[in-house]
């Protein structure tokens, strides 16, 4: 095969995240973004190391159970990969995705594997959108919306949006008519000129309230007072308690604050989950889906399950990348003491304030990277929850981790891939998986998390030195530490 060669064949799998493979008349490609069972047409980009890559440039046959996708910028955004997928199928995909990850660095049958678990919610259910401000085209009108799937600068207004509520949609409409009456330009990433950046939007499920946070550079000392009587004045359903105004100079196209100015209300919105209150601001990790969230933190915590320290009294609990504080919280009743570590200052103020308005004492939030702050920690664990950024545990971190020597640990994982590295050297230290399930917080997309319950087997010491391996899984050990760091520190732990 040929880069620019055309060919036509069917998806016969989807390997995670979103990695068609496709049977042509000439051998297997692969190509992103493609559905079980559709024809398609592909062209191919590269061949490399006599794999060659494609791009899908037409379905030319859809597969015969699929449906008509629920949301007019389908393909043409970025965003959703699966609506043309029932959703029963779509989670029979992502079931058979995560176990075959698994089941590539573990036993098949060595552990319990318990499926995957639906999100309540699928239409509507996300409590967070950042949407950016661009032009439709080059050159073209003012956008706001996400971006243009395959494309770095062009914005597709996302007012339908099948996965967040009809309060995103009149928000965002709202806010674009405003801007282009005022002829305001956006941020062009290449020049480092212009206005408007984003358009942040979170909206908390089971309380209704709303924030909205506008992202400019400061190039123009605006009047925001009519574009926040403008917003206080939309038929929303929801409530809108917190407008803010963020003003964000840096060169990265990220969603970040030098400066924020409330506009109106407060700087936060309040969430409830679990029976627990959360009090949410603007740049605060929470799960995006809310009623999924729960699901995900029940199963959490059947995992985890009856968990005792020494001479049958209470555990001490470590809530490592603790976010903020949802499962340190919830862990709280039934443990001595949780120490929840996460190195986002704004979330460990965040999760202190939750706790402390959820009365709960035994608690304590350390602001810091876990790498150094388990330096700092007197107390030693009786039971350990990770739950990491999607490129997982540095393996430097997951060594300190790993001598603590606990009986069980828990891990929760938002990308696969990710979390079957850090199993690989986890194995190693004398653990093995006993359970493990997902939880689709993302339907439609191709994400989903992952929990793993994990047991120290039948060796006496806490340091993996001395767990009584040969020379030679030592030397595995020792390699595979560096390997794995060195793959995380060239970010190799990518969406492939």
């Amino acid at each position: 095969m040929k880069k620019g060669q055309e060919l036509t064949g069917k998806v016969i799998d989807v390997l995670f995240p979103n990695k068609a493979i496709i049977d042509t008349e000439e051998g297997l490609v692969s190509a992103k973004n493609g559905i079980p069972g559709d024809t398609v047409k592909v062209r191919i980009s590269k061949v490399r190391k006599g794999k060659p890559e494609a791009n899908i440039i037409a379905v030319e046959e859809k597969a015969p159970e699929c449906i008509e996708a629920q949301c007019p910028h389908f393909n043409i955004c970025g965003g959703c990969t699966y609506l043309t997928m029932k959703y029963e199928d779509e989670l029979k995909l992502k079931e058979r995705q995560i176990k075959k990850l698994l089941d590539g660095v573990l036993e098949p049958d060595g552990y319990k594997w318990e499926g995957i678990k639906g999100s309540p919610l699928f239409e509507g259910y996300r409590n967070k959108m950042e949407f950016s401000f661009g032009d439709e085209y080059k050159d073209g009108p003012l956008s706001l919306g996400m971006h243009k799937r395959g494309s770095f600068y062009d914005v597709v207004l996302t007012d339908e949006c099948y996965i967040c509520d009809e309060d995103y949609r009149i928000v965002i409409k709202a806010v674009l008519d405003y801007y282009k009456e005022k002829g305001y330009a956006y941020y062009h990433k290449m020049r480092h000129t212009g206005y408007l950046r984003h358009l942040l939007v979170r909206k908390a499920r089971f309380t209704g309230e709303i924030m909205v946070a506008l992202v400019t550079t400061s190039e123009i000392n605006e009047d925001l007072k009519p574009f926040t009587d403008m917003l206080l004045s939309l038929p929303v359903k929801g409530k809108i308690v917190s407008i803010l105004h963020t003003v964000n100079d840096s060169l990265s196209d990220v969603v970040q604050s030098d400066r924020t100015d409330i506009l109106y209300g407060r700087d936060y919105i309040n969430e409830k989950l679990l029976g627990l209150n959360f009090k949410i601001s603007e740049f605060s990790f929470f799960q995006t889906n809310s009623a999924g969230a729960e699901v995900l933190y029940e199963t959490a915590r059947e995992f985890i399950g009856d968990i005792n320290g020494k001479d049958g009294e209470k555990a001490v609990v470590f809530d490592l990348y603790s976010g903020t504080g949802t499962i340190t919280q919830l862990m709280a009743p039934v443990s001595k003491k949780v120490i929840g570590v996460e190195i986002v200052a704004e979330a460990v103020e965040a999760a202190k304030e939750n706790a402390a308005h959820n009365g709960i004492d035994n608690v304590e939030f350390i602001c810091g990277d876990v790498l150094k702050a388990l330096d700092d920690i007197t107390e030693k664990p009786d039971f350990i929850i990770l739950d990491p950024p999607r490129d997982g545990i540095h393996p430097k971190a997951l060594k300190k981790i790993m001598e603590y020597g606990v009986d069980r640990l828990i891990y929760i994982s938002c990308k696969p891939t990710s979390l079957v590295r850090d199993l690989e050297l986890i194995k190693m230290y004398g653990y093995e998986v006993t359970r493990a399930a997902c939880v689709d917080q993302f339907p439609w997309t191709a994400n989903t998390e992952t929990v793993c319950c994990l047991g120290k087997k039948n060796v006496k010491p806490k340091d993996y030195v001395e767990i009584g391996v040969n020379a030679e899984d030592y030397y595995r050990i020792k390699n595979s530490e560096k390997e794995s760091e060195k793959a995380y520190e060239r970010g190799l732990v990518t969406e492939e």
